[in-house]
Parts: structure tokens; sequence; C-alpha cells
């Protein structure tokens, strides 16, 4: 049965009353900071486990080093020239250059600190949240319910620990959510700007942090439509005006020095002049359906040798396209590990032949498939966990682990799912975000779990009132017990 909160709060306020936070017991309090002590510590352990500064981590830092050194957002070339760029949003690159300007450049590990609090703060933002959106007899359970949920989640703190976009993306969320709720609640110019605050940060962040505006936004002004005074309007336009110079002048600094409209980043992130190679990714798409071929196929192209053999069965329709394949292939190897206008037109080509013999594969049925794949695949990408996790005489410890870690996964999703019924405010949203999100990630050539960690703060908050909504049936079934 469908219940809506509303519904819920009528029927339990005349049995049940608000404890205010202020007056909680002091049980209360142990419960909520307990959760926040076993929090850090899980944060704690993956810092000493699985912290690691390469990658996408050194692009955003050499960007940031290079705004505090020399004032300019560049990318240092080998030979030690600076290179103006666009292929990353600012929203990180300045992060980083604040804390390497207080604890020192290149100093990654403070920044894991850094954090680990707005992790912290995340799960106690979105705790909050939930406190908001239940009706009076719930908000206890449900702020602490939703607080022990995000603490205590592996997924997003083992990416707090590392120096990427996802940990303050997961944040702003966080924020955005909190802010939306309290301006719905009571206009007010502190709640607005700080909405407007957490929206641009997460879309200067990664690009498609713009997604949480999208639903978030039309939401809100729903919600406010019976409420527009001239203080509701005053509040609106200046937020949106606020909200659009970050953009304005990052699209207008893109086309001073590239003369190109990007307003974003491109899609292939690269700097305007540099090659694309789209032929490679459409034939990508024909055949890749999980992180096992992102790790040892996409992410080798380029500078490394590309074995066939680590193809899967379904990249070859015949054997006359395994031939061609293996021939671009051995022309990729035997030039350098380097990918040309040549090999690309050759990898388009066999890649239209791919779509024309199986058009309903790649438009559907492979996409379907990276997406279920980024959304119940164990998430382990970023522990020590060998490709194959699932053959168990392999490493016995490892298969265990990560089948554990997909039924968390498959908890937490269904924990969000009984939230969802239960219709709270803003449900509409999150179910717009989490399928809006989950079309543009359809897209995606190469599927990483990452990709929908964006969604558990949503999830955090839907599982918690799910939680209380239980506990409230049961003291309810408890009390009409005891008065029969």
């Amino acid at each position: 049965m469908v219940y809506s909160l509303n519904r819920m709060e009528a029927e339990a306020s005349s049995q049940f009353q608000e404890t205010p936070l202020l007056r909680w017991r002091l049980v209360d309090w142990v419960i909520l900071w307990a959760a926040v002590v076993c929090g850090l510590l899980l944060r704690l352990w993956f810092l000493k486990s699985i912290f690691a500064a390469n990658g996408d981590t050194l692009i955003y830092g050499d960007i940031a080093a290079n705004l505090l050194t020399r004032g300019k957002y560049a990318v240092t070339s080998l030979d030690g020239v600076l290179h103006s760029t666009l292929i990353r949003l600012p929203g990180y690159p300045y992060f980083l250059a604040l804390c390497f300007s207080i604890f020192g450049k290149g100093n990654y590990v403070a920044v894991a600190f850094v954090q680990i609090v707005l992790d912290l703060l995340t799960a106690l933002l979105i705790g909050d949240t939930a406190r908001r959106l239940a009706p009076p007899p719930m908000r206890r359970i449900a702020l602490q319910g939703t607080v022990w949920l995000a603490m205590v989640c592996p997924f997003t703190a083992a990416y707090a620990v590392i120096p990427l976009t996802e940990g303050p993306t997961l944040f702003s969320i966080a924020l955005a959510m909190w802010a939306a709720t309290c301006l719905a609640q009571k206009p007010r110019w502190t709640s607005a700007l700080t909405l407007t605050l957490a929206l641009v940060w997460a879309a200067l962040l990664r690009p498609d942090g713009v997604l949480i505006s999208v639903v978030l936004v039309p939401a809100l002004l729903l919600q406010l439509k019976g409420n527009f005074t001239p203080k509701v309007l005053r509040i609106v336009t200046v937020s949106i005006v606020l909200g659009v110079i970050p953009f304005v002048a990052w699209t207008w600094r893109n086309f001073e020095i590239f003369h190109v409209f990007q307003p974003l980043v491109p899609k292939s992130a690269t700097d305007p002049g540099e090659p694309v190679y789209g032929g490679w990714e459409r034939w990508v798409k024909t055949w890749s359906l999980d992180f096992a071929t992102t790790y040892s196929i996409y992410w080798e192209v380029q500078g490394e040798k590309l074995d066939i053999d680590l193809l899967p069965s379904r990249a070859f329709d015949s054997d006359a396209q395994y031939r061609r394949t293996q021939a671009l292939v051995d022309a990729y190897n035997a030039g350098g590990y380097s990918l040309n206008a040549s090999l690309d037109a050759g990898f388009a080509k066999l890649a239209a032949n791919r779509i024309a013999a199986h058009p309903l594969r790649y438009y559907v049925l492979l996409p379907l498939g990276r997406v279920a794949d980024m959304w119940f695949r164990p998430r382990v990408d970023n522990l020590n966990i060998d490709l194959d996790w699932w053959v168990y005489e392999n490493h016995p410890h490892e298969t265990i682990l990560s089948w554990s870690y997909a039924l968390l996964n498959v908890l937490y999703l269904a924990a969000g799912i009984a939230g969802m019924f239960l219709r709270p405010r803003f449900w509409k949203a999150m179910l717009a975000y989490f399928l809006l999100r989950s079309a543009l990630l359809a897209t995606v050539a190469a599927p990483e779990t990452r990709y929908t960690l964006e969604c558990f703060p949503m999830l955090f908050l839907l599982g918690g009132l799910a939680i209380a909504h239980r506990w409230m049936k049961m003291r309810t079934a408890i009390s009409a017990q005891r008065t029969m």
C-alpha cells in the first residue's frame, strides 16, 4: 500500500508528539554521535587503506598549482610549458587551490581530510533534511536512521578519501536538498543563497552536476507557487542572477581564449584543436557492457598495448569481423600504441557495420546493460580486488567481499525505493533525478559504478524515511496492543 507522509502525519499526530531537537534525551544524542564516530573511523580506515593521488587527481592538481603559482587556469605539458585549458570545470581546481594555499601545494592528504569532514557534514545535512520532511512523530528516527545509513555506507566513504570530485559533489547535492527543504518550509534569504551556492558548485564540479538544478529548481518553484510575495520574487530573481554569473564568466573566458561557445566542458574532455576519436568511441559502444572492459581496454588506449584476447566475444559477429578488428589492433600496436585519424576511420566503419546489423543491441540492450552494471555491480572499483571477483576458487575472500558489497548495494536501493513509495516532499524531483541520470549514463561508453554515487544522498534520505515509517508502524501497533 502506498502511503503519503502527509496522510501518515495526520494519522499519527493524535497519538504521538514531536520531541524538539534541543530537548532530546541523552540516549538519542549518543545514538546520533555514535554514528558520526563510526563514520569517521570508517573513512580514516579507507584513508589508510586505499588513498591514492594519480590520474585525474593530478590533472586537477596541476591546474590548481598553476592557479596558485602563475595565476593561470592551465595544464603543464611534459616540456614544462603551460597551456590554457577547458577540459575540466573550475569547481574542483579552485577547491584544491584553496586547500593547497592553506596546507601546502600538492598536499593531497590534507585534501582527503577536508573531504572527510565534508562527507560527515553530508550525512548530517541529509539527516536533517529527512527530519524536516518527516511527520513530527517520525522526525527523531528519520534523522538518526538517515545519518546512520550515510555514515556507515562504504561506497561513499571510500570516495571521500580520494582527491576527486565525487566527495564534494555529494556534499553539494546534500546541501542543495537541505536548503531547498528549508526554503520550501519558509522562504528566507539565507536558505536561498545557500541553495544557489550548492547548485552552482555542483555544476562547476562536474558537468552532470547540472542535473540537480534541472530537477530541484522546478520542484521548488512549484512548492512556492502559492506564496509568490514580493519578497519571494526578489529572492528568486537574485538567486537566478547569482547562479548564472559564474557560468557566464566561464563561457566568456572560453570564448576569449579558444573562440568556442562552451558553458561547461566538451563531452570528449579535450581542448579545441586536439584530436577526437569518435570512431573508436562508437566502436567501443557496440560491445562495452561492464567495468572489466573499461579497465582492461578503454583505459589502456592510448599509450598501452591493446590485446585482442581481452575483448569479449560480443565484440565480433563473424570471423571476417574478427580479422578486421585484428588488423586494426595490430596497426594500433605497431604505431606506438597510439590512435590516429586512419585508425579512427577504420573503427568507425567497423562500428557502422555492427550497428546496422544489430541496431537493437546498440541502441537499447547494451545501454540498458551498462546502466544496470553501474547500478548493481559490486562497488569495489577502487579497492584492491581482481576484475574477476566472482571466481571463488581464485580468491575466495575477495569473492565473498564483493558479493557482500553487491548485497549491501541492493539493500540501499531497496530502502530508497521503500522511501519513495512514502511520497515525501520532492519525491518526484528525486525520481526524476534517478531517471535522468540513468538516461545520461546510458550514453557513456565506459561504465563505472562511481557514476551512480551522486544518487546516494537521496537514497540515504529516502531510506531513512522508510526506517522511520517502519518504526512508527511498530510503535503504533505496540500502543494499540497495550490499550486492548
